[in-house]
């Protein structure tokens, strides 16, 4: 199928299950929410997932979700880049907008299973994550082991046909929602750093397992810290083998740094719709500013498109992830300089104007993403030693 007629289908498809957003966005219609990270409670964020869910589910029953996947797993085996073509048309249409935990079932959970798991796992797992049935988070961070993650310290100690999991787990977005978890513990103390480790999924209601909202300073509870204490998994949920995991996160962390392209476009847009409805004329450092934050959009999805080519091409991309990730940060950065010269006051103090007090959720929250997915320090290092290289720093 020619990428012409794929958008013109999915165009048309889109047309009977959903209403197209205005041509203006919506200006002063709507939610005005521009939050980076939700700020819900947990009944809110579980309503808002099955929400999510049945357009998902949708989706995949009538043949447009799983498009790059085989038809083994309810997918039409289309190359990688229709994902992004959908993408591009469901973008003019009112659907929800799905929250992080989806993307990382479908697009890093999933396929870390279609490349680690076993026959049987692939049965149970990936067909329910396309679809939705089933939710995953990432129990990846701790305390001591966010950007350096090979040195995690949960342990998981063999028990005759299972694994006895302890330790913590920390920023788990989606903790409260999920049904299982990727977790990423030592198995082996005495191996060095990158070996020993063992990759597990992991029941999120299974007994001993603990869930505690962190707080934000949007007074939500987006991430989670999460708790494991004498958690049993049977060996039959390890994907991988055992003391290999570090190669099972690197498919992750991989697939995590090609989806954080597109980071931060949509409030950068919103942005920039402001600037033309904000009732007054620009000053000149204004019109600097959005003018700035424009071209940096255009140039952040030329880098995404080099993505989509690279997949087209039929291989991995390399150093773009990395850049793209570096520059989604920064246009989210800029976004919020845009949106606190053109709304001064305005954005701090809730008169009720629409467009206006909803941008503290997403001044607070963009300078998460400089430590989430990845720091931008790590993704430094990355471009210094892969593709310009530099030595690598010297080991403490």
């Amino acid at each position: 199928m020619e990428s012409d007629e794929f958008r013109a289908k999915a165009r048309a498809w889109l047309a009977t299950v959903a209403r197209p957003r205005p041509a203006d966005g919506g200006w002063g219609t709507g939610e005005d929410s521009v939050a980076v990270f939700e700020n819900w409670s947990a009944e809110e964020e579980r309503a808002h997932t099955e929400r999510i869910r049945e357009w998902e589910r949708l989706r995949f029953d009538q043949g447009w979700g799983a498009l790059g996947w085989p038809a083994e797993f309810g997918g039409r085996d289309l190359p990688a880049y229709f994902e992004q073509l959908y993408r591009a048309e469901e973008a003019a249409f009112d659907v929800p907008r799905r929250t992080e935990i989806f993307p990382v079932t479908q697009q890093l959970v999933a396929p870390a299973v279609r490349i680690w798991g076993t026959p049987e796992q692939q049965r149970r797992w990936i067909g329910p994550m396309l679809r939705t049935d089933l939710l995953a988070c990432q129990l990846f961070s701790e305390t001591e082991a966010g950007s350096d993650l090979a040195a995690v310290r949960t342990r998981a100690v063999r028990d005759g046909g299972r694994w006895i999991l302890n330790g913590h787990k920390v920023w788990t977005s989606g903790a409260r929602v999920a049904d299982w978890g990727v977790a990423v513990c030592r198995t082996d103390p005495a191996a060095r750093k990158h070996a020993g480790i063992t990759v597990f999924l992991v029941r999120m209601d299974a007994p001993g397992l603990g869930v505690r909202p962190i707080r934000q300073m949007t007074g939500g509870a987006s991430f989670n810290e999460v708790y494991l204490d004498d958690v049993a998994v049977p060996d039959t949920d390890r994907l991988g083998p055992a003391g290999e995991g570090w190669r099972v996160t690197l498919s992750v962390l991989a697939a995590e740094r090609l989806d954080s392209g597109s980071l931060g476009l949509a409030n950068a847009d919103r942005a920039l719709a402001l600037a033309r409805n904000l009732g007054r004329p620009l000053t000149g450092g204004e019109v600097e500013r959005a003018a700035d934050l424009f071209v940096r959009t255009l140039v952040q999805r030329l880098i995404g498109r080099r993505v989509t080519e690279a997949l087209v091409a039929g291989r991995e991309p390399g150093a773009e992830a990395s850049v793209g990730k570096l520059y989604a940060t920064e246009t989210m950065r800029r976004t919020s300089d845009l949106v606190v010269r053109l709304l001064g006051p305005r954005a701090v103090a809730d008169t009720g104007e629409w467009g206006t007090f909803a941008w503290t959720e997403h001044l607070m929250g963009a300078p998460g993403y400089r430590i989430a997915g990845g720091t931008d320090e790590i993704q430094r290092n990355i471009l210094a030693e892969r593709v310009l290289g530099l030595p690598r720093d010297p080991s403490r």
